[in-house]
């Protein structure tokens, strides 16, 4: 499949800057897998398309303040932005300033704290080394990593969070799970709706552009991923009753599919090459790191619907999405979006994938 395949326009005001409030008032597109039939709501409405005996399972990473300043000794500026930790101070990230040596020692604004880039990895990917854990110093020196789209920083970070946050590690946020207020996971509980919770810290594996001209080139980038023995045994108590699994964005899809990859005891670099001991619907327990890349094609293992946003063109999201729901149904889904004015990206408004 060609790159352009995957392609759409999109009007620049379309483009969410600041969030709804209330956080479940943002509206809902819900789109039947079957059908195809599309319906607007708004986000609280999904308590009538989530039956008792249903699980949601929701991303709980943290976003940290992963933009980092710092200064070179000839005074130049340079921004990192944090990835992903590899040791007490050693991180993985993404390096921007001209003429950076590897070896040389920058200072980070706003503190005393030194950095160096320390090796180039594939990709834009660099290891950087701090003079000291820089931990305990993010939330002085560090700064939201909002998407370049969005111009202008919310005056409440916490926006940029879901309210079910455990886990810091994100570069970005699991943003389908923005819709959600406590009140409304409460509602659905007592409606008898299951929570399980994963953890996947977002990386360059969701946002890193494909620039391959085939989809099949493009190489995904590692993210660590959990999944726990409860939230397995939960997820699998409820798909031998016959419930259905409901992934809460594309980060927790990803995360159930790897498990369902390793309870059959396959391979994440090959998902189609299926044991032949394999069972279509479990998932096993896991922590470690997933760079499944999931395109039109793939065969779904454990996912019976989603919630997501909507996406850039030309992304991995796309892609996946249009695994779940077909290319062509997906991309009319997203020209009626448009039509009738739903606000993209984000901090944008919802789709349901029943």
């Amino acid at each position: 499949m060609n790159i352009n395949d995957f392609d759409y326009d999109l009007p620049e005001h379309l483009i969410a800057q600041t969030p709804v409030e209330p956080r479940d008032h943002s509206r809902l597109m819900v789109v039947s897998r079957q059908t195809g039939q599309i319906t607007h709501r708004i986000f609280h409405d999904i308590v009538e398309y989530l039956r008792a005996g249903d699980v949601l399972v929701l991303n709980d990473t943290r976003v940290i303040p992963a933009r980092i300043a710092a200064i070179k000794s000839t005074g130049g500026s340079v921004e990192i932005l944090l990835l992903r930790q590899v040791d007490d101070t050693h991180w993985r990230a993404l390096v921007g300033g001209k003429r950076i040596q590897i070896g040389a020692w920058m200072t980070v604004v706003n503190s005393t704290l030194q950095v160096q880039v320390t090796s180039t990895l594939e990709g834009p990917e660099r290891v950087v080394n701090f003079s000291e854990p820089v931990q305990a110093h993010l939330d002085q020196i560090g700064q939201m990593p909002l998407p370049p789209y969005i111009k202008q920083a919310h005056p409440n970070p916490e926006r940029y969070q879901t309210v079910y946050n455990a886990h810091q590690g994100s570069a970005a946020a699991p943003t389908a799970g923005l819709h959600f207020t406590t009140a409304l996971l409460n509602e659905l509980q007592e409606r008898g709706v299951g929570l399980a919770y994963c953890t996947l810290h977002v990386g360059l594996g969701t946002f890193q552009p494909v620039k391959a001209e085939q989809i099949t080139d493009h190489v995904m980038h590692y993210e660590w991923a959990q999944l726990s023995a409860s939230a397995a045994d939960q997820i699998n108590a409820a798909k031998r009753a016959g419930h259905r699994v409901i992934a809460v964005g594309t980060t927790s899809a990803r995360t159930l599919e790897t498990a369902g990859i390793l309870h059959e005891g396959g391979q994440i670099e090959h998902p189609d090459a299926t044991p032949a001991n394999a069972h279509s619907s479990l998932v096993a327990p896991f922590a470690s790191d997933t760079n499944l890349f999931i395109y039109p094609g793939y065969r779904w293992r454990v996912v019976d619907g989603m919630i997501t946003n909507f996406h850039l063109p030309r992304s991995t999201l796309l892609m996946m999405l249009s695994a779940l729901l077909g290319r062509e149904r997906l991309l009319h889904a997203y020209e009626v979006a448009k039509a009738e004015g739903y606000r993209f990206y984000s901090f944008g408004d919802a789709m349901f994938i029943e």
